[in-house]
């Protein structure tokens, strides 16, 4: 009898090592928020203000979301990790993400403290990882995304089908890269994806790059974001800074970004070069512009984020987005130049819960893309009527 007690008590003392080897962690967040804007679109055309209450994946801090997000510790400085997360809508309850359940993230893969961590799934591409952090969407609001979100450093566009790659960090440097399958029988390349990047850390200073590269951008890169579907071009029909570019063959984003602390307060400063190239590549999809031609945009940020307590942290940037000039097989040129600022103040009731007003300004001139007056577009809300568009938010966003 004494014998099998030992037993049992040696059995269940093994059990409780392999529990606390292994961990499954359920999270999430709530961010909700009353939001005016000026001068937004109706279906007649007409421009109205409107008062109304968002998520904060249009404009708030983060959106709302819930995920589990597992280890489990095989040996040897190696682990097997998942994440799946689910964006949803508070005000309704629908499934984010063009309703995809586990429209944020869905991957598994493997962790070594001395060989990195591959993962394989849905993913956030590398510039998202690299360049957002150091941007003013990634640190304190949505609203801040540039024009469009054309460089994705405000992740409008997750990559499916993904298989990305992390480096252990050395002496502050760390490498990423990501390869996405097209999917299509045939064409292993054909609506793929690769990007990779860098980031150094030392002390007061962080840099960033990144490269990415989509083949048939409508179809792959685009496509990933159900929200974007409209009149067969996943571009998204608001964005019109670059919709009229949804016939490319490929796109091109190059980032670079820094960000360096002096007390309390955090400067950066981020650069995007964005190209769509072999414009009318895309069937399907019409082109407005020779076939061949190439698009180009320039973006660059500057943003501050200042500590002033423990509690409060106030935030300022300025987005200058310029589209390069370029003919339609009409004749008209085109090129749109959007000028953005934006302002912020979040206030932490508790480590998980604050409350947070953002302001934001853009005023566009030119033609954009689809051979029209450039008219203002915050990213996250309804595209003005007039050159210029405010918008302006509060909310409280929860953290579990």
């Amino acid at each position: 009898m004494k014998k099998s007690l030992i037993a049992l008590a040696a059995l269940g003392s093994l059990a409780s090592v392999a529990q606390a080897q292994s961990s499954v962690t359920l999270y999430g967040l709530i961010d909700a928020g009353l939001v005016y804007t000026n001068s937004n679109k109706t279906s007649t055309g007409a421009g109205h203000s409107l008062i109304q209450e968002q998520d904060g994946a249009n404009a708030g801090l983060s959106g709302s979301r819930w995920g589990l997000r597992g280890t489990e510790d095989l040996g040897g400085g190696s682990k097997a990790i998942f994440v799946l997360e689910s964006g949803f809508n508070y005000n309704t309850g629908a499934s984010g993400q063009g309703g995809d359940f586990f429209g944020r993230q869905a991957f598994v893969g493997l962790s070594n403290t001395s060989y990195g961590t591959i993962t394989l799934g849905r993913q956030y591409d590398t510039g998202v990882d690299l360049i957002q952090p150091l941007a003013a969407y990634g640190t304190w609001g949505n609203l801040t995304a540039h024009a469009g979100d054309i460089d994705n450093i405000g992740n409008l566009n997750r990559v499916n089908n993904t298989i990305k790659y992390v480096s252990p960090t050395f002496a502050g440097f760390k490498a990423t890269g990501m390869y996405s399958l097209g999917g299509v029988a045939g064409d292993a390349s054909r609506n793929g994806l690769m990007s990779f990047g860098a980031q150094y850390a030392n002390g007061p200073a962080i840099v960033a790059a990144n490269y990415l590269f989509a083949k048939n951008p409508n179809y792959g890169f685009f496509a990933a974001n159900p929200n974007a579907v409209t009149s067969g071009s996943n571009f998204g029909g608001t964005h019109t800074a670059y919709s009229g570019f949804a016939s490319a063959g490929s796109e091109q984003i190059i980032d670079v970004a820094g960000n360096y602390a002096i007390g309390p307060a955090t400067l950066g400063l981020v650069y995007s070069n964005v190209k769509f190239f072999n414009l009318g590549n895309a069937a399907g999809v019409t082109n407005a512009f020779h076939n061949g031609d190439s698009a180009t945009f320039n973006d660059i940020e500057a943003n501050v984020k200042y500590t002033l307590t423990p509690s409060v942290v106030l935030g300022f940037s300025y987005n200058y987005t310029k589209g390069q000039s370029i003919t339609t097989a009409k004749g008209v040129e085109t090129g749109a130049t959007y000028n953005q600022f934006n302002l912020g103040v979040d206030y932490l009731l508790s480590k998980r819960t604050d409350v947070y007003l953002l302001g934001v300004y853009q005023h566009a001139s030119g033609i954009d893309s689809t051979g029209s007056k450039a008219v203002a577009s915050i990213t996250g809300e309804t595209q003005s009527t007039t050159p210029n568009q405010v918008a302006i938010t509060t909310g409280i966003r929860a953290r579990f």
